[in-house]
């Protein structure tokens, strides 16, 4: 079926004007294409003709109507999420463009850049990181212990750990924007949530960053439970190519949710200015 329609119909890829300027944005965790609402619309503001923005669900989200596309043996890595990246930007005939990659987004846009530079222009991560658990002199946020209660608690749970963790990770003082991610992450099936979480709060891929060659702008909230500043700056030292940090002042790990203007602002600030620059 797939083969058929392909991959980018699978996974309800869409694009949104018709300006020079390619943006493909990426969802994280347990969202879906929906979490880019709220910055849609500003980044189109006072006529800008500029952008073609390019949303996706990726095969885990709930809102990818074939279910079977997500097998948990094949997604056990970040790599196949890089492989399927490539396949859709292949189909859609994208080339040079701008990706914001969300969360584990972020890492899943290093490795396609890698395996195909031509298709990126920059990579814009937005909390993203390379690896979740602290070791040696590498603070990534959780110890060990952390994820494995985490894990315990997505398998034993769903339900109560949705709720927790929305809170948790999303500014508890802008309840619509809890709602919103809590909303999502009961739409995905407990056990695919289980497998993702393993593979990404699992993985380690700080390795690649010094293979990225693609300029790069890291995305940072002021406060984020899941990415703490020391990960972002730990990014920007290792990823080889050129690299800017951008602080949004806003708590929590989901800024195109709770700062979507902030964000917006940034975005513009790097697609209009940053690539003469370069």
């Amino acid at each position: 079926m797939i083969a058929e329609k392909g991959l980018s119909s699978a996974l309800n890829a869409r694009i949104i004007g018709s300006g020079r300027e390619t943006i493909v944005l990426a969802h994280g965790y347990g969202t879906e294409q929906s979490i880019w609402d709220k910055i849609i619309a500003p980044m189109f503001d006072d006529d800008n003709n500029n952008y073609k923005v390019v949303l996706f669900d990726w095969p885990f989200s709930a809102a990818v109507e074939d279910q079977s596309l997500y097998d948990p043996n094949k997604y056990s890595s970040l790599e196949p999420f890089a492989d399927d990246l490539i396949t859709l930007m292949t189909e859609m005939n994208l080339k040079d463009a701008n990706f914001v990659g969300h969360s584990m987004s972020g890492m899943i846009g290093c490795l396609a850049s890698i395996k195909r530079p031509d298709l990126f222009k920059r990579l814009l991560l937005i909390a993203a990181s390379p690896r979740y658990t602290n070791i040696d002199d590498y603070e990534g946020g959780f110890t060990s212990s952390d994820i494995e209660d985490l894990l315990k608690n997505i398998e034993s749970n769903y339900e109560n750990w949705v709720s927790a963790f929305s809170l948790g990770v999303v500014d508890p003082n802008d309840m619509a924007s809890v709602n919103k991610f809590r909303d999502c992450l009961q739409r995905m099936r407990g056990e695919v949530a289980l497998s993702l979480a393993k593979t990404v709060f699992c993985s380690d891929y700080r390795d690649i960053l010094e293979k990225v060659e693609t300029p790069c702008t890291i995305i940072q909230t002021s406060s984020d439970m899941v990415v703490p500043r020391s990960v972002a700056q730990y990014m920007e030292k290792k990823i080889k190519g050129k690299v800017t940090l951008e602080i949004i002042d806003t708590n929590g790990h989901f800024p195109q949710l709770t700062a979507h203007l902030d964000l917006v602002k940034v975005l513009n600030g790097v697609l209009g200015f940053g690539f003469n620059q370069i």
